[in-house]
């Protein structure tokens, strides 16, 4: 099964392009089999992360900003891929 993890944080105005540096540099203890980082309107950042694994499996994930970084805490999701009809 595929698990994709999401985190999503909204940097303090005019710090996006800070938090977008500090996401892309963040390494994780081992490798996804896919990571992609996106930015939107007011300053927000989201990274993707893809897994070989169950939802419920121990992943490792982006930490926490610094707080004088971000506007709140961040977001997080899991998702589980669904196969095609």
């Amino acid at each position: 099964m595929t698990v994709a993890l999401m985190w999503e944080a909204r940097a303090v105005d005019g710090r996006g392009e800070e938090l977008l540096a500090w996401a892309r540099a963040q390494e994780l203890p081992r490798a996804p089999l896919r990571r992609e980082t996106f930015r939107a309107p007011q300053d927000r950042v989201l990274v993707i992360t893809w897994w070989d694994a169950d939802l419920a499996a121990d992943l490792p994930e982006l930490p926490e900003p610094d707080g004088e970084l971000v506007t709140r805490a961040v977001h997080r999701w899991r998702f589980e891929s669904v196969p095609a009809d």
